[in-house]
C-alpha cells in the first residue's frame, strides 16, 4: 500500500470509527441527568454552574470534588455550562465527542506501533461500541473517563513519537499530557507500567528481546525504567492526592477485612472478562459481595485467571501481545480493583474503559495469528490472504453489529432517572442503591409517600446507605416530621461528613425548631468543607443578622457571609436579602433598602411575587430605622 494510500486508508477508518461511535451513542443528544453523581459533578456544585473563570479555576485546582481532585474534569464541566449551561444534552453529546476523540488516537496508536492498520481498526472499534463503554459514555458524572482517555491515547502517542527521536522536547510534551491525563482521572497512574509493556511489544525496546528471538542493541531493561522516573513521580504525587481527596468516600467500606476486599478483586478480575464475552444485564451498581461469594466461584476465577497467567508466559516469544495485553489489563485495574477500597460498589462497568483494551488487542492478534497459521503451507498466495481477510472481515462485521445494538439497548437505560433505576432494579431487586435513587426521583416529583418506601426499603436492605439516610431526610421534613427527619441527616453525617446537602437541611431542621446553635454549628459543618456553600454562607448570615438572641447575633459576620453568599452564587432575591438584614443590623440603613429595592426588582423580574412582596416589607423596616428579628431561616 502506498503512503498515500495509507493515509486516505487512515482517514476513511477514522470517519467510521467516529460515525459508527455516534449512531450508537448520539442518542443521549435527547437524555436527561440522572440524580446518580450528576448533582454532585454538575447540578449542585455553584463553583459548576458559574461556569469557566479564573475564580473557578483556582477552585478547581485547590479543592476536592466529588470526593476527586480532577481539576481539569471539573473544569470540563464548567466549561460545558459556560457553553450550554444546563442542558443536559449537550453535556452529553461532550462525552459523546471525547470518547469518539479517543476511539480515533486509539486507531492511530496502534497502527502505528504495529503497522497493522485492519486489526488496529478493530480493536478500536470494540473499544468505542463495546456495551462495557455505556457508563462510561452515557452518563455525565463519568467525564473523568473519556477526558482521561483522551489523554492517555495522547500520552502513548508523544511516547511513540520520543522513541523515536529522543528529544527533550519530546519527553517534556509526553510529560505534560500525562500529567493532564492524572488531572482527569486518577487511574491513569499505571500508565509508565504501560509505556514498559509497549517497550516489550511491539516496540520492541528490550536489549534482550524475547520477542521471536530477535537480538537487538535497544537499551537494558534497566535503563528503560530509568528514562520514565518523571513519569512514576507524578504517579505517586496523584496516589497521594487521591488518597488526600478520597478520604470521606473511603466511608465505612475501609473497614472490610481484607481476605473480603481480595476475594472480590480475585473475582472482579474474572468477572471483567465474562462481562467483556457476555456483555448484558450491565448496571451502574454491583453490590459488594463482602463475604457472601461461594467458594466455587472463588475457584473458578482463580482457576482461570491462574491458567491465563501461565499460558501468556509460556507463550510470550511466541505470541508476545498476549503477554502485554494481559497484563495491560490486570495492571490497568489495580488503581479501582478494591484492594484499597473506595466507595461501595463491588465492581463497576466504567473501571474497564482503558483495562479492557489490553484484552482487546491480546484477542484481535491471536485471532490474526491462528488464522493465518491455519492457512496451506503454500498458500502464500493472493488467493488464501484473501480467504482470510474475507472470512475475518465478515466475522468482525458481525461482533460490530451485535455489540452496537447491544451498547444502543443498554444506553437507553440511561434516557433518565427512573429509566435507569427500574432497569436496575428489574436486574437486582435487592439494590439499595437503586431504590435509593428511585425515591430521590419520586421525591422530586411530589410522590412523597412513595419516594419513603423506596428509601425505607434502601435502608432495611443496608443501613449504612448515604443517600437513603440523606433522602428520607428530606422525604420527613417535607411531612413536617422535624424529629425523625433530624435523625436520619445525623445518621448520614456520621457516613459522610461531607455530605454539604444533609448539614445544610440539618440546620434548617434546628432552626425550625428554634435550637438556632445547633442550627449554626451544622452550618458551619457545611462552611468547614466548603467555605463558599452559599446556601450555609447565607443562613448563618440571616440568622446572625436577625436572631432575637443578642449573644447569637452578630452584625460583622453577617455582613461577611452575606457577601460571601452573593459572590458564590450570584446576585439573587435571597441573597439580597440576607445582605440587607445584615446592613440594617450594622446600622446601614440607607445601603438596605438600596439593597431591597435590588432584591425586589429582581424578584419581579423572575416572577416571584412573594419574596418581591417580603423584600419591600424588609424596606419599610429599614425605613423606619428598624432592624429585622427573627429566626425563621431566609429561604
Amino acid at each position: 500500500m502506498s503512503i498515500k494510500q495509507s493515509r486516505w486508508t487512515l482517514i476513511g477508518i477514522s470517519i467510521f470509527l467516529i460515525a459508527l461511535t455516534w449512531a450508537v451513542f448520539g442518542q443521549t443528544g435527547n437524555y436527561q441527568f440522572v440524580n446518580y453523581d450528576d448533582p454532585l459533578y454538575v447540578l449542585d456544585n455553584a463553583h459548576v454552574r458559574a461556569g469557566l473563570t479564573w475564580r473557578g479555576i483556582a477552585w478547581a485546582f485547590t479543592h476536592v470534588h466529588s470526593q476527586n481532585w480532577h481539576p481539569l474534569t471539573t473544569m470540563s464541566h464548567m466549561f460545558d455550562c459556560q457553553l450550554f449551561g444546563l442542558n443536559p444534552g449537550a453535556h452529553h453529546l461532550v462525552n459523546v465527542f471525547f470518547h469518539s476523540i479517543a476511539a480515533v488516537l486509539l486507531f492511530i496508536l496502534l497502527a502505528q506501533i504495529t503497522n497493522s492498520i485492519w486489526a488496529s481498526a478493530f480493536v478500536a472499534a470494540v473499544f468505542a461500541i463495546h456495551p462495557l463503554r455505556v457508563e462510561s459514555v452515557a452518563w455525565v458524572a463519568e467525564r473523568k473517563d473519556v477526558l482521561s482517555g483522551v489523554f492517555f491515547m495522547l500520552t502513548l502517542l508523544a511516547y511513540f513519537r520520543w522513541t523515536r527521536k529522543q528529544t527533550v522536547g519530546r519527553y517534556l510534551a509526553m510529560s505534560i499530557l500525562f500529567a493532564c491525563g492524572l488531572m482527569s482521572k486518577p487511574m491513569l497512574i499505571t500508565t509508565p507500567i504501560i509505556l514498559l509493556l509497549l517497550d516489550y511489544w511491539p516496540l520492541n525496546r528490550s536489549q534482550k528481546s524475547e520477542v521471536r528471538s530477535q537480538k537487538s542493541s535497544n537499551p537494558p531493561w534497566t535503563k528503560l525504567v530509568v528514562e520514565k522516573v518523571p513519569l512514576f513521580v507524578l504517579s505517586i504525587g496523584s496516589c497521594f492526592a487521591t488518597l488526600w481527596a478520597q478520604n470521606f468516600a473511603l466511608g465505612s467500606t475501609q473497614f472490610l477485612p481484607l481476605q473480603w476486599r481480595v476475594t472480590n478483586a480475585l473475582f472482579s478480575y474474572f468477572e471483567y472478562v465474562r462481562q467483556m464475552f457476555w456483555p448484558v444485564d450491565l448496571i451502574p451498581f454491583y453490590v459488594h459481595p463482602e463475604n457472601r461469594l461461594e467458594i466455587w466461584r472463588l475457584l473458578i476465577a482463580a482457576i482461570n485467571l491462574i491458567a491465563l497467567t501461565a499460558i501468556v508466559i509460556v507463550r510470550r516469544r511466541q505470541n508476545p501481545y498476549l503477554l502485554v495485553g494481559w497484563l495491560w489489563y490486570l495492571v490497568m485495574l489495580i488503581p479501582v480493583i478494591g484492594i484499597v477500597q473506595v466507595g461501595l460498589q463491588g465492581h463497576a462497568d466504567r473501571y474497564t474503559y482503558l483495562p479492557q483494551i489490553g484484552l482487546d488487542i491480546a484477542l484481535v492478534w491471536l485471532i490474526w495469528d491462528l488464522t493465518k497459521s491455519c492457512l496451506p503451507r503454500r498458500s502464500a498466495s493472493a488467493k488464501a490472504g484473501r480467504a482470510q481477510k474475507i472470512g475475518l472481515s465478515a466475522a468482525a462485521a458481525i461482533v460490530l453489529i451485535t455489540l452496537s445494538s447491544l451498547s444502543w439497548k443498554q444506553t437507553t437505560h440511561w434516557r433518565d432517572t427512573e429509566a435507569l433505576w427500574r432497569h436496575t432494579l428489574a436486574v437486582t431487586p435487592d439494590s439499595d442503591v437503586a431504590h435509593a435513587g428511585l425515591g430521590g426521583i419520586l421525591f422530586v416529583r411530589g410522590q412523597i409517600d412513595e419516594s419513603i418506601d423506596h428509601y425505607e426499603r434502601a435502608l432495611r436492605l443496608r443501613d449504612g446507605n448515604v443517600a437513603a439516610h440523606f433522602g428520607l431526610g428530606r422525604a420527613l421534613a417535607a411531612k413536617q416530621k422535624t424529629d425523625p427527619a433530624i435523625f436520619h441527616f445525623q445518621k448520614a453525617l456520621s457516613i459522610q461528613p461531607d455530605n454539604i446537602g444533609a448539614s445544610n437541611d440539618l440546620g434548617v431542621m434546628f432552626a425550625s425548631k428554634g435550637e438556632i446553635r445547633e442550627a449554626i454549628s451544622a452550618w458551619q459543618q457545611s462552611l468547614s468543607f466548603d467555605p463558599d456553600n452559599a446556601d450555609a454562607a447565607n443562613n448563618i448570615g440571616w440568622v446572625r443578622a436577625t436572631v432575637t438572641d443578642p449573644d447569637l447575633r452578630d452584625g460583622r459576620e453577617a455582613l461577611e457571609l452575606a457577601q460571601r453568599a452573593l459572590r458564590s452564587a450570584g446576585e439573587n432575591p435571597v441573597a439580597l436579602r440576607t445582605l440587607a438584614a445584615a446592613q440594617a443590623e450594622n446600622g446601614q440603613f440607607a445601603e438596605a433598602i438600596a439593597t431591597c429595592r435590588r432584591g425586589e426588582e429582581l424578584a419581579q423580574k423572575n416572577g416571584d411575587r412573594a419574596m418581591a412582596e417580603s423584600l419591600h416589607n424588609c424596606a419599610e423596616s429599614f425605613r423606619r430605622g428598624e432592624a429585622l428579628r427573627g429566626t425563621q431561616v431566609s429561604h
